[in-house]
């Protein structure tokens, strides 16, 4: 063996941008923890949703059973004590884990599959699809956001969709989701005007490559880790929004939820009922908390210009 191939040899294994990213991530031992949270958190919504559906008689199932005389503060018995109607506020914290994850995760689902094809194709092929494009969100940014999805919530709410009567959570994933995609149509298509010119895409173009294929098959697969970093950190803000939809009756009506919860405290607060509003908000602290820290570590590790050594 000569002195090249040896050197060769020895010469350290690259590492792809995943997998780089993911060593990254865990040496970050805060960002582990809170991902462990995170997953419980997905782990408890989607054990409802097995649940319910084999008719599971679990804790969190039966919220709207009596365990207790009415506002029953904090015990041994119950945790979070009782709510006006003696049902237990721990069962309905719980409960309300599903409502808000489920809204949360496909409202983004709605918005990625929006914002990331549309920005991908004006920054592709720039011109005058990219400023009908640029319009849209240039005028949907310019709206407040609030007022924004509740006025989408409003329009959907009761609306028929493919035959499906849109009530409940329904409305309220489809008014985050359809009104949350210019962040990502933003972000996807400057990455995809500074990607267009690379080597990889002008050697796709002398191969005979489509445009389509190109876009979905070789521009899109390389800024997609924004996409997911984008994903972490909008989650929180979806889960803020549903839960201030359910506080102003927008939401579930025959289901506990977060903002449901709120509300329903904000006129026990004057009684010294003060539990309810607690079990909420730390729900919604803790979620929001490890969801924000993981997002930044994510961004840290994926994104090469904030990488540090």
């Amino acid at each position: 063996m000569t002195e090249h191939q040896q050197t060769i040899k020895k010469a350290p294994k690259g590492r792809s941008l995943w997998q780089d990213g993911l060593r990254r991530l865990v040496r970050r031992k805060l960002a582990m923890v809170c991902l462990v949270v995170v997953v419980l958190y997905f782990l408890l919504a989607g054990f409802l949703y097995v649940a319910e559906f084999f008719d599971w008689q679990v804790g969190p199932i039966r919220w709207a059973e009596e365990v207790g005389e009415s506002y029953q503060p904090p015990s041994s018995n119950s945790i979070f004590g009782t709510d006006i109607f003696g049902q237990s506020v721990l069962r309905k914290t719980l409960y309300g884990t599903k409502i808000s994850i489920t809204v949360a995760l496909c409202a983004s689902f709605i918005s990625i599959a929006i914002g990331v094809p549309l920005g991908a194709i004006a920054g592709y092929f720039r011109g005058f699809v990219d400023e009908i494009i640029v319009w849209i969100y240039s005028t949907l940014s310019s709206i407040p956001y609030i007022l924004l999805i509740l006025a989408f919530a409003v329009v959907l709410r009761d609306k028929t969709l493919f035959g499906h009567k849109l009530a409940g959570i329904t409305s309220v994933y489809l008014a985050i989701g359809l009104t949350s995609w210019v962040g990502i149509c933003r972000l996807v298509r400057g990455e995809i005007i500074k990607h267009k010119e690379r080597e990889y895409v002008l050697a796709a173009r002398s191969y005979g490559c489509s445009t389509r294929r190109i876009i979905f098959q070789h521009l899109i697969p390389n800024v997609f880790h924004i996409v997911i970093i984008d994903f972490s950190l909008r989650f929180v803000a979806f889960i803020h929004a549903e839960v201030i939809l359910s506080f102003l009756g927008l939401g579930e009506a025959d289901r506990p939820s977060w903002g449901a919860m709120i509300n329903d405290a904000r006129i026990e607060l004057s009684r010294g009922v003060w539990w309810q509003m607690v079990a909420a908000t730390l729900a919604i602290f803790f979620i929001s908390l490890a969801l924000n820290i993981f997002g930044d570590a994510l961004r840290d590790s994926l994104d090469p210009k904030l990488r540090v050594q």
